[in-house]
């Protein structure tokens, strides 16, 4: 069988727009009949994803697996570096652990990591037609050039062509693109098959004198200028848009805590999709206001950011909020935070004893082991403020250092199934008060509607929430964004550079 062809996606920066256009050429090429397959080989991120078999991964490579059609395998993304603070990240190769480690410590160890990225490559290289691998940052970061594992180090191990893309949405896409190419090494710039230019706003006539010269001096095509486009795909990390957008005009204000160290806020995406729902990211005690629902997410360092949370004043408010009937939704570090208490014996994350919110009567201790499983099942019967989710359908998964115990009698939130089969209650909720270790419980058809639902009688307003079909709307969105590359990329060549390689 012959090996895959490839084609990577680079960037002049972060947020360029990389994993959305690795994601629409995922799915164009499924279109095309081809079986296709995404690649990382490093991400840093704290969005990440459990699979089926419990290994943990990036959520960039999962939305383009999705893209194109494929379950989600952490061999899309071998390496994936979590932030725990302002100079260390935990290390995660091929889903497990392998440790906590500052960036001097990793840059200096993460050679040793190759033979792992490229045993991952070469058994998709094995199995699929094309794989669209995805760069991080920039390829220019000369300082980084000796070592670098994920841009053009990573398509030299691949032998892959490279499409370099500028986001022009932020200014000086011709200085970027044009000075990328510059500081790249001779042999570095031929694998550069095609210049992007990506979320342009307007007529596209107006960028010709300059898509000409482009071309002049840095001798490569110009590949196709997208347009921008408004897409409901899980985005990446802390740059993404929504964090920055203000509060809409649903007739539901739910505000999420915008934690430091905030994790997968994709499971707040679910709730976000609803007409009714007005969905905000909060970080000063100022901008809270009345919500109609507090969320209080998941974190890569509970401890640390509970006491951000304490130092902001926002820990106050929420606090005076619960008090005068405002209800709160923790999930995974959020509903940590909850309990009375948090200890660290073995400085896992911040180490000693920390006094919590008190909104829950429960205790969590942190252990070195992380526990990570896919779950499914239901929420139970419960009373109070919540008591409109009762019975709604449950999926996602675990992931997180410690165990959070009852310290009173409270009732349980959801009844889980877990991968092995083994069943389990998981969440505690009380009154106007809930937490869960799940990340997705919304995710489910019907059970953010549920949520909203109870929001809006609480109002006194009527409910109108829908349920949708989550998975049918994310494939309309794939096929949107399949649709806009195919009339704004140059298709012919972008299957000739697929064709050609990368010394074609």
């Amino acid at each position: 069988m012959a090996k895959a062809k490839s084609i990577m996606v680079q960037g002049t920066m972060s947020n360029a727009g990389k994993s959305l256009l690795a994601a629409g050429l995922c799915r164009v090429f499924r279109r095309a009949g081809l079986q296709v397959a995404p690649f990382k080989s490093q991400n840093m991120a704290l969005n990440s994803f459990i699979t089926r078999e419990g290994l943990e991964m990036g959520r960039a490579q999962v939305m383009q697996a999705e893209a194109a059609g494929i379950e989600p395998s952490v061999r899309m993304n071998p390496i994936l570096l979590k932030p725990t603070n302002d100079v260390g990240s935990q290390v995660i190769v091929n889903g497990e652990v392998l440790g906590t480690m500052s960036a001097t410590e990793y840059y200096r160890h993460k050679l040793e990591l190759i033979p792992e990225i490229m045993k991952a490559y070469h058994s998709l290289e094995e199995e699929f037609d094309v794989i669209v691998l995805e760069g991080a940052g920039s390829p220019a970061e000369i300082n980084l050039r000796e070592h670098d594992i994920v841009n053009m180090g990573m398509a030299k191990l691949a032998q892959s062509p490279v499409l370099l893309v500028g986001d022009i949405d932020r200014g000086g896409v011709f200085a970027s693109l044009y000075g990328t190419m510059l500081l790249l090494e001779p042999e570095e710039r031929k694998m550069v098959k095609g210049l992007v230019i990506n979320k342009f706003r307007g007529d596209k006539k107006l960028l010709h004198p300059g898509l000409r010269q482009l071309e002049e001096l840095t001798g490569t095509p110009v590949a196709g200028v997208v347009p921008y486009t408004r897409l409901d795909l899980d985005d990446e990390d802390s740059l993404s848009e929504r964090f920055h957008r203000k509060s809409g005009t649903g007739r539901v204000d739910i505000a999420v805590i915008r934690l430091p160290r905030i994790s997968n806020f994709t499971d707040f995406n679910a709730l976000d999709m609803l007409e009714d729902v007005s969905l905000r990211y909060v970080e000063t005690a100022g901008a809270l206001g009345k919500p109609d629902l507090v969320i209080l997410p998941g974190t890569k360092n509970t401890m640390e950011d509970l006491l951000w949370l304490r130092q902001s004043g926002l820990e106050a408010e929420i606090l005076k909020y619960v008090s005068s009937g405002g209800p709160v939704f923790g999930i995974c570090g959020g509903y940590q935070m909850m309990g009375e208490e948090l200890s660290d014996p073995d400085g896992v994350e911040h180490g000693g004893t920390l006094r919590g919110m008190g909104l829950l009567p429960s205790r969590t201790v942190f252990a070195p082991q992380k526990t990570r499983t896919r779950v499914e099942g239901k929420f139970q019967e419960i009373n109070g403020f919540f008591s409109g989710l009762s019975g709604a359908a449950v999926e996602g998964y675990e992931i997180h250092m410690g165990k959070t115990e009852a310290l009173r009698d409270i009732q349980s939130l959801t009844a889980l199934k877990l991968a092995d089969g083994e069943e389990k209650q998981d969440g505690f909720c009380s009154g106007n008060c809930c937490g869960t270790y799940v990340h997705g419980i919304f995710d489910q058809e019907g059970s953010a509607s549920c949520l909203v639902n109870l929001l809006l009688r609480a109002k006194g307003l009527e409910p109108s929430a829908e349920a949708i079909d989550r998975n049918a709307y994310k494939e309309s969105q794939y096929d949107l964004l399949a649709d806009v590359l195919e009339q704004s990329l140059d298709m012919k060549l972008i299957y000739r550079v697929l064709e050609q390689g990368w010394k074609g």
